[in-house]
């Protein structure tokens, strides 16, 4: 309806350019088409002729006017009047809105969706944690809202690609190598000799026996096998780095989580990719040599100092493989390039951009773009949880899944803005209550396939078509507030993706939860008459199609019974 309403507007101000009325060379404004804050106001409302005003020397309302004569005839615009300094307001004929409500069947599982995005690809990175233990919750919230970018992006027709970047080289990987070895020696982490940086946490144990005993790690296609020689550093550095990627991927999947990509880190050194950047950004003069080290001018691109690529010992600064990294993903052709990151690497998204830019490769400005989460505190029975004995210092993942659930794990890290602080409550998360976000939209969408059962019971029919026939009782508030509510599902999906927001998502299904139930609480639905049981199940059964479409958007199952 909100595109309608934009093509009929635009094709108004066309006419008004044409009649001279507003300038030729009038570039037209984004101009917006919203819902009003209240009924009165209409179902929709502009704001153009306040943005054409000042172009056309004229005031808004007499602008307004002209364009509300210029619009085309539309059987779809019961009424249009103009309001304050110049909003035009839009009246929608109630045959409309039930057309609209007839597109929600046509369209099933696709209704919502859009081809915005057609044509053009995009990359989402997220998770990238390093090899070197158990996911966190951390990365749970980080997993979650970049799986559920890429599914809004997909339902906004781009072409995603969902990319894990595996760190696999540098300190924290020989600390994970030295540890499994200790612990291949007999040693444990109370011990003397214990590495001073070694991973603590009982996983290493179970790497280190599975190294000992020749186990084998099936991972992207490749066979690790444990030499079983805990004097073998570098073979106990490969199987554990393959063992924990094995670990991690089930974690994941148990989560309900997959990738398309899996980068390696080392792949950046071993194809030249890094050395073959640094040339690159010497030859565009944007480098120079300072105390035995090589600099990157990245003032010249608005940070706030400039950066060392290459110590003076010779080895490379983590900014540099990044830069590398980034490179090859604008290589791949991502025209949108997403990075989910926890908050504490906000420093480093300016010196990235930098190198980019230094590049002079024709990299837009603002590219890639960055999605940064906070962390999450997680509690149970009032007390916050900090330990895994798994993990021996942090929450797992895995532990949260195992306790709460995927959908309730899902939901509770992806119903918040990313950058907002989180507190995940066991307890909470865990409860049939009403009060839970989740158990409350899945138990919506539950009742709503109960109607359909209960209709069998009692020897009733459902003809959705003569449902669609009849008119909508606009005039009841809760059907009205309904009708609107649900058929606002393919905006957010459209805004979720634009602003990349999928808790958008989340805060959407539960506004249309509450809105069913207070229309379900007023009114019956398996009445004997057969027109107006038609009339209200056609409602519920479009409602319930909508949560389940929203639900799928999020990673969370519609169950039919609970």
């Amino acid at each position: 309806m909100k595109a309608n309403l934009r093509a009929l507007v635009a094709q108004a101000i066309d006419a008004l350019r044409a009649a001279g009325t507003l300038p030729a060379d009038l570039v037209t404004p984004e101009f917006v088409i919203e819902r009003p804050k209240t009924r009165a106001q209409g179902d929709f409302s502009t704001n153009a002729a306040m943005l054409l005003a000042k172009a056309a020397k004229s005031n808004p309302r007499a602008i307004a006017q002209a364009l509300v004569a210029a619009l085309p005839a539309n059987d779809d615009i019961a009424q249009v009047e103009i309001a304050g300094p110049g909003f035009i307001n839009f009246h929608v004929h109630e045959s409309a809105w039930r057309r609209q409500i007839g597109e929600v069947f046509a369209q099933g599982a696709s209704y919502g969706r859009n081809e915005s995005g057609k044509g053009h690809r995009a990359g989402v990175e997220f998770v990238s944690a390093n090899p070197t233990g158990p996911l966190h919750v951390g990365h749970g919230r980080a997993a979650v809202i970049g799986d559920c970018i890429a599914r809004v992006l997909v339902a906004n027709g781009w072409d995603v690609a969902r990319e894990f970047y595996y760190n696999d080289a540098g300190a924290q990987i020989n600390n994970l190598a030295i540890s499994v070895q200790a612990r291949a020696q007999g040693k444990g982490p109370d011990d003397a000799g214990w590495p001073e940086d070694g991973y603590r946490g009982d996983y290493i144990r179970d790497v280190a026996q599975a190294y000992l005993d020749g186990a084998s790690v099936e991972i992207e296609g490749h066979t690790v096998v444990g030499a079983g020689d805990p004097n073998d550093l570098d073979a106990i550095r490969q199987f554990a780095v393959a063992y924990l990627r094995r670990e991690q991927n089930l974690d994941l999947a148990a989560y309900g989580v997959g990738f398309d990509v899996y980068f390696l880190e080392s792949s950046l050194y071993t194809d030249g990719k890094v050395e073959e950047t640094v040339r690159e950004l010497v030859k565009h003069g944007h480098t120079y040599e300072e105390g035995g080290a090589l600099w990157l001018r990245t003032t010249d691109f608005c940070d706030d100092k400039d950066r060392v690529m290459r110590k003076s010992d010779g080895t490379y600064t983590y900014f540099l493989p990044d830069v590398a990294y980034h490179l090859s993903k604008w290589q791949r052709g991502y025209e949108r390039a997403i990075t989910e990151l926890g908050a504490d690497h906000h420093g480093s998204l300016n010196r990235v951009r930098a190198g980019l830019q230094a590049l002079d490769c024709g990299i837009p400005q603002g590219w890639p773009e960055y999605v940064l989460h906070q962390m999450v505190t997680v509690m149970r029975g009032g007390e916050e949880v900090k330990l895994s004995k798994r993990a021996g210092s942090y929450v797992t993942l895995r532990d949260l899944v195992d306790e709460v659930g995927r959908d309730a794990t899902r939901w509770f890290l992806i119903a918040r803005k990313p950058d907002s602080q989180l507190t995940f409550d066991i307890d909470f998360a865990r409860s049939q209550s009403l009060d839970n976000p989740v158990y409350y939209v899945q138990v919506s969408h539950a009742r709503m396939c109960g109607l359909l059962r209960q209709l069998k019971e009692r020897g009733l029919s459902y003809d959705q078509a003569d449902g669609l026939a009849q008119p909508l009782d606009l005039d009841d508030d809760a059907a009205r507030e309904l009708v609107t509510t649900l058929l606002r599902y393919p905006d957010v999906v459209e805004m979720a993706g634009r602003d990349l927001e999928p808790h958008q998502i989340a805060v959407y299904l539960l506004e249309l939860a509450q809105t069913f139930q207070t229309y379900y609480n007023d009114h019956q639905f398996l009445v004997d008459d057969a027109t107006t049981r038609h009339a209200r199940l056609v409602l519920a059964m479009a409602t319930k199609q909508v949560l389940a479409n929203g639900l799928e958007l999020l990673g969370v199952s519609a169950p039919e019974v609970m």
